[in-house]
């Protein structure tokens, strides 16, 4: 027999709450009425929350502690829809692997996953999910007075977006910015870097290895996440054009002046071993006073602020990227987005919206974040309101200096969503930089030779 639990306005309307705490006592109706209270935020929305009561639907996540904050609320989502959410963790390294299996085989074993931004070309041109705009102008389904969609980070909407079509909601999010020691930077009478050039000048201020005290690190290790997260800012900073005469270049004088740069600070500044280093690696080394200086996604702040393992807490502040020789700065954004599988039928697709809807939503976004009981918070909350909300920017200036401001600052000003290549060749493309990167960094290849090898191998695969 089919549970049912009623919720006190379920009662109230029906004219049983008497019967109710005859059979149930009080106890019940206080759970009934914070239940309802759970839920009035959501159900303001000028929607039919259970149009769809009863389907089931898997969402693919990695391991991540701002989904496992999602995963925890779920149950609030199938008591306002009456939508099973059956979640899968998959790690990083295979959920695009696992979700392209899926998508290209039409099975729709995931109705949705947490999406790399860099993949919606390749799933737009294939028509592998569903335009949002769709779902979003459907008055039966959304109501944008209460979802308020411009409230998202502009940037990382953009990044999921192709030819002007949202395929993937941001849910959770980053931003690189410059993360440095206060304490070291004011030793020295140093400020933040406003640019490349100071950037390198404060490493070789700073850098004292006989001391176990590097100037600087970045992400050396390869892979399409990782030096090519962080190269392509640099070669935009430095004036590079991905498409250059509508034709995808990744070499000539600009890519050369980039990765001349990129090299020089990695092998002069840095540790030997961070050639082989990801983020983890870089935050690790920082939090253990062995890096003056980084320069990587913001979520790292919890990281080198973990009380169990830092020893650089209270001594840390941040800035935005420095400027290249062109006068910009280029910011690497990312965020994890979910977007709908088409192979889904027509119901699935209606559940699977509306659980992004939630999952999305500003109330969900709080709940995860500052409001959330547990004790991990999120800094990758997707709604600039929540980033004004003055609970929020306490919480997250607890990282250190400046914190907040340069976030959203590189969010709002620092950002080129054309940072890297939005190709559908893209995964392909992505793995052959990042290969030609790390020759460079190891010393395995001359810079010129590495870039042009990369655009041999890279100019077939843009043919088809």
């Amino acid at each position: 027999m089919p549970s049912f639990t009623p919720t006190r306005r379920t009662l109230l309307k029906t004219g049983t709450a008497a019967a109710a705490f005859a059979t149930f006592g009080p106890a019940f109706l206080r759970q009934a009425a914070a239940q309802d209270a759970d839920l009035a935020p959501y159900k303001s929305a000028q929607i039919h929350w259970q149009q769809v009561s009863g389907e089931t639907i898997t969402v693919a996540v990695i391991p991540a502690s701002y989904f496992e904050n999602l995963i925890t609320l779920a149950p609030q989502f199938k008591a306002l829809t009456g939508i099973d959410v059956r979640f899968e963790k998959i790690p990083p390294a295979q959920i695009r692997q696992k979700s392209v299996i899926d998508l290209t085989s039409k099975t729709g074993t995931y109705a949705t996953h947490a999406a790399d931004p860099m993949y919606y070309a390749l799933y737009a041109a294939n028509k592998w999910v569903e335009p949002l705009d769709t779902y979003l102008a459907d008055k039966s389904l959304t109501d944008q007075a209460w979802f308020k969609l411009d409230d998202i980070i502009p940037a990382w909407r953009s990044a999921n977006g192709i030819d002007g079509k949202l395929y993937g909601m941001p849910y959770d999010g980053e931003v690189t910015i410059q993360v440095y020691r206060k304490d070291l930077y004011d030793a020295k009478g140093l400020k933040p870097a406003d640019t490349l050039e100071a950037y390198m000048s404060n490493a070789a201020a700073l850098n004292t290895p006989n001391d176990r005290v590097w100037g600087a690190a970045l992400r050396g290790v390869a892979g399409a996440g990782q030096n090519m997260y962080i190269y392509p800012s640099i070669f935009r900073e430095f004036g590079g054009d991905w498409m250059k005469g509508g034709k995808l270049t990744v070499n000539g004088p600009e890519a050369e002046a980039a990765l001349a740069w990129y090299v020089d600070i990695m092998k002069k500044y840095a540790p030997t071993a961070a050639a082989n280093w990801n983020w983890p690696d870089i935050a690790d080394a920082f939090s253990q006073g062995a890096v003056a200086s980084y320069i990587d996604a913001h979520s790292s702040a919890s990281v080198i602020n973990n009380p169990d393992k830092s020893k650089v807490i209270g001594k840390v502040a941040y800035a935005r990227w420095p400027k290249g020789p062109s006068g910009k700065r280029t910011t690497s954004i990312w965020n994890w987005g979910f977007p709908i599988n088409s192979a889904l039928p027509e119901k699935k697709r209606k559940a699977t919206w509306l659980f992004i809807q939630w999952a999305a939503s500003a109330e969900t976004q709080a709940r995860t974040a500052h409001k959330f009981a547990g004790p991990t918070k999120r800094s990758g909350v997707n709604r600039t309101s929540v980033w004004k909300d003055p609970d929020y920017i306490k919480l997250m200036n607890g990282f250190g200096e400046n914190f907040v401001e340069a976030t959203m600052g590189a969010l709002q000003e620092d950002t080129d969503v054309d940072w890297r290549p939005r190709v559908p060749q893209w995964p392909a493309i992505g793995d052959t930089m990042a290969t030609a990167i790390q020759s460079a960094l190891s010393g395995q290849a001359m810079i010129k030779a590495a870039l042009d090898d990369a655009q041999r191998r890279i100019e077939p695969m843009m043919r088809g």
